[in-house]
């Protein structure tokens, strides 16, 4: 019999994480209708963690990637960002579900026009190349890619806003092009860290660091298998010994990563150690196509309005297994203050009877309706861990500041559920923030097929809730050994900042 701690801040950890991770099954790529539409505004991951890189301590590091699904090999044009698109990542940090702090990104992308002379005749290039590239600006670019970084006090169209400088003057910053392959760019590594920046935040009195570009997409999962209605044997999803035993179907692909590393002291609130954060992407109410572009770079469209909402990302992939497909496209517009009017899908959740059903499994769903301790969890964070003295309910990725970051070889890779069933020290982890080794897959599968209701025992020992209890789990103890069969934890990544490991290149 497995044996939990039994203080109560130990198993409101537990309970708590279970819980959060309930409500995330995979990363958010194309998760609702409108959204894969337009592919450039479309948040795929969100990450919100202390920083784990030695000399660090009491930095936070916030990570939105965009583009899902990028093949290296999509040349000529690659993944350049949209310059008509508004990129924000978004920091609440009193718990009143509004943000207090928003980091606005805006894209620029500029044209060269470099041309070869053929014959009598100057003719442009086809390509975003024209030969070898090494450097910041390199000669050989067509196509510069940069981008502005803003903060706002306030609230995100009425705050305060002020521009964030780029130590080598002006406010614009360098976006390196995408790893088209060895050839163009030998060494991507130490290309793209020379796009690594330090800067000086308005109203910050510690140095931050911004970067922006290509990407290896840090999340593991069985995506395909996933989404064909769990096609994999239940023999091999319930044998932990078969937990590396398919392919991650994300590992050939890329993503674009909006990074940054913010001391603690520039965003917390007084004596309150926790934030939430979300990331969103909004683009212009009205689009005109035109239908003789001029020539030049992206001439095809003109856009004008107001901004308009159209992704959001807090907590990994609540809109693509737990929203119902009728309000993805509103949830993906909602702001966290209105989130009540979304309860239905966590108080009474489809996932666990879905996966019931396409696994062959009837009746296997837990019985413990409705979950409304799974909403006070999820939307307010745990008590004595990353909930604020003062939360409005709400869906954000909750850190608390004060829990120190864990080195990557400590961390444990099912967060603070692992942690707890090994007995061990590391509390920075998920649902407490999310870092890139947290294995949000397994412990969600565990979560809702009634891990958690197991553990809770018959004598409500983790304070969950009467009725959440063995004889709610028709699937007993083999809700603890659910997993997709790729291991988030063998990832690779990076030591330091920007954590994201160097992008798969159109020739390896």
């Amino acid at each position: 019999m497995i044996q939990f701690p039994s203080t109560p801040l130990r198993a409101g950890l537990f309970a708590a994480s279970a819980l959060c991770a309930g409500l995330a099954f995979a990363s958010s790529h194309r998760e609702a209708p409108f959204i894969t539409t337009v592919p450039k505004a479309d948040a795929t991951d969100f990450y919100l963690f202390m920083s784990y890189e030695a000399g660090r301590a009491d930095y936070v590091t916030l990570i939105a990637n965009y583009v899902p699904l990028q093949d290296p090999f999509a040349g000529p044009n690659y993944y350049a960002m949209d310059p008509n698109a508004l990129y924000e990542i978004h920091v609440d940090n009193n718990g009143d579900a509004k943000e207090d702090i928003t980091f606005q990104f805006r894209f620029k992308n500029t044209l060269k026009a470099t041309a070869l002379t053929i014959g009598d005749k100057t003719v442009p290039i086809p390509l975003v190349q024209s030969g070898p590239v090494a450097d910041v600006k390199a000669a050989t670019l067509n196509v510069n890619e940069s981008y502005t970084v803003d903060i706002v006090r306030g609230d995100r169209r009425t705050g305060t806003r002020s521009s964030i400088g780029n130590p080598g003057g002006g406010t614009s910053f360098d976006k390196p092009v995408d790893n088209i392959g060895k050839k163009t760019i030998a060494d991507y590594a130490a290309y793209a860290a020379k796009h690594i920046y330090t800067v000086n935040i308005p109203g910050c009195n510690q140095p931050a660091k911004v970067f922006v570009g290509q990407r290896k997409d840090p999340f593991a999962v069985n995506l395909g298998t996933i989404f064909d209605l769990v096609n994999a044997p239940v023999a091999l999803i319930t044998d932990p010994a078969q937990i590396n035993a398919a392919p991650n179907t994300l590992d050939g692909k890329n993503v674009t990563t909006l990074a940054l590393e913010v001391h603690k002291s520039c965003l917390v609130s007084g004596t309150e150690p926790v934030i939430g954060g979300w990331t969103s992407a909004s683009m212009r109410q009205a689009r005109i196509i035109d239908p003789a572009p001029k020539a030049g770079h992206q001439t095809a469209d003109k856009a004008g309005g107001a901004w308009v909402q159209v992704s959001r990302l807090g907590m990994p992939l609540v809109n693509e297994v737990v929203i119902g497909l009728p309000d993805k496209d509103r949830f993906n517009s909602a702001k966290p203050k209105d989130d009540a009017q979304f309860a239905t899908y966590v108080t009474n959740p489809t996932l666990p009877a879905l996966l019931a059903t396409v696994l062959n499994l009837p009746g296997s769903a837990p019985t413990n309706l409705p979950r409304n301790d799974l909403v006070t969890t999820f939307l307010t964070g745990i008590k004595g861990v990353n909930q604020p003295a003062n939360v409005v309910a709400s869906e954000e990725l909750r850190l608390n500041t004060s829990i120190a970051a864990v080195p990557f070889a400590q961390q444990n890779r099912l967060g603070i559920v692992g942690n707890l069933l090994a007995h061990g020290n590391d509390n920075a982890g998920y649902p407490n923030g999310r870092r890139p080794k947290d294995d949000v897959v397994d412990i969600s599968l565990v979560a809702v097929m009634g891990g958690l209701c197991m553990a809770n025992g018959d004598t409500d020992a983790l304070a969950f809730g009467a009725a959440c209890k063995p004889s709610a789990v028709p699937l007993g103890a083999t809700a603890f050994k659910l997993h997709d069969a790729v291991d988030q934890a063998v990832v690779p990544l990076l030591p330091g900042f920007p954590y994201l490991y160097t992008p798969m290149g159109g020739t390896q």
